[in-house]
């Protein structure tokens, strides 16, 4: 199980990596969808400061953190993607249960943006032309990244929450990181409950942050 949530990062870490990455120019605001725009400015707010401050290039854990509280997690539906990725199993869920589980995925998703900072390359973005209806809340934004010479399809899926958009999933090649993590949860739920996939995230957690804190 440790080795299939192991794998699970790989997309998001990817992704994550590439909201690091430098954009192409953007077009003028105005002309510009507010869903393509918020991706475009998490990629530029996280990238000014990864290379403004040595501590995230050294890897610094609490410094990391602060980066992903201020700067990326305010951008996330975090609690529609924590829902979504227990799928039926988060109606069946505890207040308290629901908390534990968006806590430990929160921290899943820290200690994987702390590897992601090392990774910071000269990967180039490009945004494709957003094709949506005008009044659409639910929304994918689509991008191309030029990695090392790999040409890389990276896209967002965004809702509108209110007169806010938020990220709500990542799509890499093909593969949407919520339903990627679904079926790995749901094994564990069915195996051992809800409180064993929180118990396997602790652990997971855990050694992730043992193996940061070693490197």
């Amino acid at each position: 199980m440790f080795a299939r949530i192991g794998r699970l990062l790989s997309p998001l870490l990817l992704a994550l990596a590439f909201l690091q990455a430098p954009a192409q120019a953007a077009a003028p605001a105005a002309q510009t969808p507010a869903p393509v725009l918020l991706v475009q400015h998490l990629t530029d707010s996280v990238m000014d400061a990864a290379r403004s401050d040595p501590r995230l290039k050294a890897g610094d854990a609490s410094h990391i953190e602060q980066l992903v509280q201020t700067k990326v997690l305010p951008y996330l539906d975090f609690e529609r993607m924590t829902a979504s990725a227990v799928g039926p199993f988060w109606r069946r869920a505890t207040p308290q249960q629901r908390q534990e589980l968006q806590q430990q995925f929160k921290e899943l998703l820290i200690h994987t943006y702390s590897h992601a900072i090392r990774e910071i390359g000269d990967q180039k973005v490009q945004y494709l032309p957003l094709r949506a209806a005008p009044d659409a809340t639910n929304v994918v934004v689509h991008t191309r990244v030029l990695n090392d010479g790999e040409l890389i399809q990276l896209s967002y899926r965004v809702v509108k929450l209110g007169d806010a958009w938020k990220i709500a999933d990542v799509n890499v090649m093909g593969v949407w990181l919520v339903d990627n993590y679904r079926g790995v949860f749901a094994e564990e739920i069915n195996s051992k409950g809800i409180d064993g996939l929180i118990h396997l995230l602790e652990q997971r957690n855990q050694a992730l942050a043992k193996a940061q804190g070693a490197s």
